[in-house]
């Protein structure tokens, strides 16, 4: 029986021919290829759909950052000014309180024009959201609205109760403008101990 000899051209068609391949193999090849691409994607679909997320995340604060700052600054920016205000308020409060009956009959336009001022100042107040900070006697101290001026022993008051209000604060927004100036209870006068017998009788 003769053997046949190949040549070196015939070995290399042989090799070269796509049809002398195990087919079975070929397409155990490509399932894994395509099965590491697929997986690669996932992980990168994974990926930039997290920075995506992120992303929106990042830009819903830094609108949400913008929208507060610009509540902020249309609310506080005229927080200087209106603490200049306040001392007009204060002076509309005295001339009120030193108003007296007799005044009232004498020059009542005067009177009527003084309060319409003052009322139109407390307006103009409220439509900036400053409002007035009047705690009444009796109401415990607040170190957060209040400044206790001088402290005193007031019998029938316990210690920390606002005994007087000398000045009213006021707010604008959530922020203090200026503390109530209060006189602040340090509660009932001691009771003084009994004197003791020392005489021995």
């Amino acid at each position: 029986m003769s053997k046949e000899k190949f040549s070196e051209s015939d070995e290399e068609a042989f090799l070269d021919d796509p049809d002398e391949l195990d087919p079975e193999a070929e397409e155990y090849s490509d399932e894994a290829i395509e099965a590491d691409e697929l997986q690669a994607l996932k992980a990168e679909n994974g990926e930039l759909k997290d920075r995506l997320l992120r992303a929106l995340a990042d830009v819903e604060n830094v609108r949400k950052r913008g929208d507060r700052d610009r509540r902020d600054a249309e609310l506080y920016a005229s927080t200087r000014f209106a603490r200049d205000l306040l001392s007009v308020h204060d002076n509309f409060d005295r001339a009120l309180d030193n108003i007296t009956d007799e005044l009232r009959d004498t020059a009542p336009g005067l009177i009527e024009g003084i309060e319409l001022t003052q009322r139109d100042l407390l307006n103009v107040f409220e439509k900036h959201k400053i409002v007035r900070v009047e705690p009444s006697p009796g109401e415990k101290f607040d170190p957060k609205q209040h400044q206790a001026m001088f402290e005193a022993p007031v019998p029938g008051t316990k210690a920390g109760d606002i005994i007087q209000v000398m000045n009213v604060g006021f707010m604008i927004g959530e922020r203090l403008l200026r503390p109530a100036q209060v006189g602040v209870s340090a509660g009932g006068p001691a009771t003084p101990a009994p004197e003791q017998d020392i005489s021995g009788e």
